[in-house]
């Protein structure tokens, strides 16, 4: 019988899974789409479906109180930002590149929570997060030949992802998480609507349709599935799951844009899961250091 830890575990891979898949299909359809215009009809896909998960359990029933709009105004423009050099790193960047990048995000959170929320981090943790961001700089490689603005971008996209998380930890508990969604991916939506009327739209074909509405569906499992897991066993358990994506980003970059990260890359890509495993074991049992 399956235990709740090892649910909740397989609900975590699920999730990672389900968002690297929409990356590697929104990263393939900008091939051949205009990139605003593929954000403007995905969003319109997933807005629908969003909308129709949360109207179906029941996230619009309870009103967004005035304390938390400032704070849920906020989250949603920190997605918007984000969501500009994320989109524009991906589809210029190996994919597994990316999703290593992306995975230094424990890491700043702590470091964020640190600085910011007052949160206590010990020595330890001060040098996980130190060695991880060693990690980034194998994968970035400053002054390198394979540096340039799209590694940037995505450490842009990660410095964004660490505000909106920050912005969610003060959001009161009984803002419905799916009413955010919904929210968000409307404003992303209109962003990929507006960039789009700067550029000549190009034709869709049947194929290249069905990809954007599996990137829909993929964001949407992998929402529901990063809401699920919230529900289910011990965080700390579960938590390293999370790193399960860089595996996906590596077998969909291979597999599907024949792109393989040299050793640098695949070395810092293993001394930040290992960081963030340690990080997110050391708060499990020592919560203050």
């Amino acid at each position: 019988m399956m235990t709740d830890n090892l649910r909740g575990a397989a609900l975590m891979a699920a999730s990672m899974a389900a968002f690297t898949f929409n990356d590697a299909l929104i990263k393939l359809v900008a091939e051949t789409i205009p990139l605003f215009q593929m954000v403007f009809l995905r969003g319109v896909s997933a807005t629908v479906l969003v909308a129709l998960l949360a109207w179906r359990m029941g996230a619009f029933a309870r009103p967004i109180s005035r304390a938390d709009r400032g704070l849920v105004a906020l989250r949603i423009l920190a997605e918007v930002c984000i969501f500009i050099p994320f989109i524009i790193a991906l589809t210029h960047m190996p994919l597994a590149n990316v999703t290593a990048i992306l995975q230094a995000v424990p890491l700043t959170i702590t470091l964020a929570g640190a600085l910011f929320l007052g949160e206590a981090v010990g020595w330890r943790r001060w040098v996980a997060i130190l060695v991880g961001f060693a990690g980034v700089l194998l994968i970035v490689r400053p002054g390198g030949d394979g540096f340039n603005i799209y590694a940037l971008l995505a450490l842009a996209a990660v410095a964004g992802i660490t505000l909106r998380d920050v912005v969610t930890r003060k959001l009161s508990a009984d803002v419905p998480s799916l009413q955010i969604a919904v929210w968000t991916a409307l404003a992303i939506c209109c962003l990929g609507f507006v960039g789009s009327l700067f550029r000549p739209w190009a034709p869709v074909s049947a194929f290249e349709g069905l990809q954007i509405v599996g990137a829909s569906v993929f964001i949407l499992g992998g929402y529901l599935f990063s809401i699920m897991v919230m529900r289910v066993g011990e965080i700390g358990f579960i938590a390293p799951f999370r790193y399960t994506a860089l595996v996906w980003g590596l077998l969909l970059g291979w597999v599907v844009f024949g792109e393989w990260p040299d050793g640098l890359t695949l070395l810092g890509s293993g001394i930040i899961v290992a960081t963030g495993i340690y990080t997110l074991w050391r708060e499990r049992v020592h919560p203050a250091g």
